[in-house]
């Protein structure tokens, strides 16, 4: 087999499982409640749109575009990163998994203090949450998906502390998937987010 793990990332599992959801119930459920909640949230940023076109259009105009982009660019960075560590771990490689796991912590912990210094550019050209409409929906947003953010990285957190513990195999990674299908589902927002806000222009 190759030892390219990104090769492989849509093999069947080793036990003939192919076709399964991947993870568990409680995972999928509380991915639906947070696409429910953002789906609500989304139709706000059109309403809110369709009334003040001019202080959207302008509003993105102001925000910083590299800062989105390295935020976007660490989000699917960091879900590939967990997407091989099942991989390998499906393909019995413990320790390979544990890197992979540990890179995807690490560009994933990149992303708030990418926000934190992207907020302190905001603040020092006057962009808070009382410069308009288009910045009362960007942070009310972007603050709920860096919530969001948070429980996916104590998620990973507890992940790499059970896998370090043992708990993974390529017989039994639940666990590991279901991490990986709620930081997709997180990394999926986010590139809407950043469709919205710092594209739609």
């Amino acid at each position: 087999m190759s030892a390219n793990p990104a090769i492989h990332i849509s093999d069947p599992l080793p036990l003939g499982s192919s076709g399964r959801v991947p993870g568990n119930k409680g995972i999928w459920v509380g991915i639906c409640c947070e696409f429910v909640e953002f789906l609500v949230l989304f139709a706000v940023y059109f309403v809110a749109r369709a009334h003040f076109p001019d202080a959207f259009e302008q509003g993105a105009q102001r925000l910083s575009l590299l800062s989105g982009t390295l935020i976007t660019l660490l989000m699917l960075s960091s879900s590939y990163c967990i997407a091989c560590a099942v991989a390998t771990i499906r393909q019995q490689r413990r320790r390979a998994s544990i890197r992979w796991l540990l890179a995807g912590l690490l560009l994933a912990l990149a992303y708030p203090l990418t926000k934190l210094i992207e907020i302190q550019w905001n603040l020092a050209h006057g962009i808070d949450g009382q410069a308009g409409i288009f910045f009362s929906v960007y942070y009310y947003l972007t603050f709920n998906h860096m919530v969001h953010a948070f429980w996916g990285i104590l998620g990973i957190l507890w992940a790499l502390a059970r896998h370090l513990g043992g708990a993974y195999s390529a017989q039994d990674h639940d666990g590991l998937e279901a991490l990986a299908s709620y930081w997709h589902a997180t990394d999926i927002i986010w590139l809407v987010i950043f469709t919205f806000f710092y594209v739609l222009v």
